[in-house]
């Protein structure tokens, strides 16, 4: 026994002493860890980062420049809610097949081509001016090939986004997209505006809109990959028709993602209404010049810029459904003094605050639905339940145009309001939302 307790006692001497060494190096490497790897660190986040960016800006320019065209040859808001019914509709209802794509297809490929599509319909757009050819059903038309485009792109870039920087960082990286996207059109829409009140200015807009969807494919195009590991042929209708319906079962099958869907389609039906006479408004009713309009719109992308921050930031340490039921509340209560605004720019600074909210929901939605999809399934699901929530805004554009040129502008806004207000306090009674935490 003697020698058994003296073979025994330097054994546990060595294993306390391995024990005290570990919890020393834990608590160094606690002390001095590094800050996590920032997602701009990652090389090719960073110039898929850059691609993307120029072609916010070359969004941000044609945000403006086209709902002006059609404005300058029409003068109607009606006009202008068939413009964004056309521009919404194909995003929406091609989305099914750019998820599917996206999932199978080379992505980054898959964007280059869908940026070349847009830059040859804005190149078309800049010669028909040029030769003052361009008519309101060729812009409509364009309108369509470039939402189709749109659309299978989206779905590339959010398939990307967790493969380029994982998914415990994709919060960051939707926010860091956003707020390009925010912020470009902080820039584009002032200078498409100032460019408006120029003679020969839509030519240069829609001019610089296409050499900036060119220039992004340059970006993208060094981007060593964006996924998928194994890129797969093009799917036969067999396979689109499977993925589209997977994703419409793993929506359904999930509550709270369907009843976000259809709380984000009630809430787009009401405030697209105000959107389609956004213009109209300014113009009309608070006597907003070109460049006024223009300055307006980057205005209000500062309020987005702000809100898909916050939304980044809090993405995981606010509990998904109270924080998103109350950015609902919020939203809707800050539109209401639009409705009473007889100056330009009490409208906008509180259009503004508004903007901001809808900017915080779109970043704490799009990152919380990246966390609970499997990502081998991003694409599709994302693609049908972009389709649920994006629909309403087709019938709200046209609803809104429809009744600002029968009554004039303050009647969509006033519709408007109350109806989203009635909805986004409504969804706080849909338990599912409220219980969420992931």
């Amino acid at each position: 026994m003697r020698r058994a307790d003296l073979s025994f006692a330097p054994q546990r001497s060595s294993e306390c002493d391995e024990g005290a060494r570990k919890h020393l190096a834990k608590i160094l490497k606690m002390t001095f860890a590094q800050p996590p790897r920032s997602i701009f660190a990652e090389r090719s986040y960073a110039l898929y980062y850059a691609g993307q960016s120029l072609s916010y800006v070359g969004y941000g320019l044609s945000a403006l420049a086209i709902p002006l065209l059609v404005f300058k040859l029409t003068g109607s808001a009606l006009n202008l809610g068939v413009a964004y019914a056309l521009e919404f509709f194909p995003f929406a209802l091609f989305g099914l097949v750019g998820g599917s794509l996206a999932d199978r297809l080379d992505r980054r490929r898959l964007m280059i081509v869908c940026d070349f599509v847009r830059f040859a319909v804005f190149a078309l757009f800049a010669l028909l001016l040029w030769r003052h050819a361009l008519t309101l059903p060729v812009i409509y038309s364009g309108i369509v090939v470039t939402s189709v485009a749109a659309a299978v792109f989206l779905g590339g870039q959010s398939t990307s986004i967790p493969y380029l920087v994982g998914t415990e960082r994709s919060a960051k990286a939707v926010a860091s997209l956003i707020a390009a996207e925010q912020t470009s059109n902080l820039i584009s829409p002032p200078m498409a505006g100032f460019l408006f009140s120029l003679p020969g200015g839509p030519l240069i807009a829609v001019t610089v809109t296409a050499f900036t969807y060119l220039t992004s494919q340059v970006s993208l195009m060094l981007v060593p990959s964006m996924g998928p590991d194994k890129p797969g042929p093009l799917p036969s209708w067999r396979e689109l028709r499977s993925d589209i319906a997977e994703g419409f079962r793993f929506m359904a099958a999930d509550t709270a993602i369907t009843a976000v869907a259809f709380s984000t389609l009630l809430l787009n039906f009401f405030g697209f209404m105000s959107v389609a006479v956004f213009i109209p408004f300014l113009k009309l009713s608070l006597g907003a010049g070109d460049s006024q309009v223009g300055l307006a719109y980057g205005v209000v992308a500062l309020g987005s810029i702000v809100g898909s921050l916050l939304g980044g930031a809090t993405a995981r340490r606010w509990p998904f459904g109270p924080a998103l039921l109350i950015a609902f509340a919020i939203d809707g209560l800050i539109f209401v003094p639009v409705i009473f605004a007889t100056r330009l720019w009490s409208a906008v600074i509180f259009w503004m605050l508004a903007s901001g909210g809808g900017a915080f929901e779109t970043t704490q939605i799009i990152s919380w639905r990246m966390r609970i999809v499997p990502q081998e399934k991003i694409g599709r699901v994302f693609a049908a339940v972009r389709l649920v929530a994006l629909i309403g805004i087709v019938p709200g554009t046209l609803l809104g145009g429809w009744m600002g040129d029968l009554s004039g502008p303050r009647l969509p806004i006033i519709v408007s309001t109350i109806g989203y207000l009635i909805i986004a306090l409504g969804a706080a009674l849909v338990p599912q939302l409220r219980r969420d935490r992931r």
